[in-house]
């Protein structure tokens, strides 16, 4: 997964939690989770209006 393994992640998670401390982290991957949510529906909705569009042109 792009070139991180274990060790990174587990540094990374670490410096989160102490920048942001152990009260915020659910508010913050529940806001990570919505975004990745809402990117997921776009690009599936895009995807059907592609889809759309190549039907129409054909």
């Amino acid at each position: 997964m792009f070139g991180i393994g274990m060790p990174e992640l587990i540094i990374i998670l670490v410096i989160i939690l102490i920048i942001f401390g152990a009260g915020k982290l659910p508010e913050i991957g529940s806001g990570i989770g919505k975004g990745i949510k809402n990117f997921k529906k776009a690009t599936s909705e895009a995807d059907k209006q592609e889809k759309i569009e190549d039907n129409d042109i054909s």
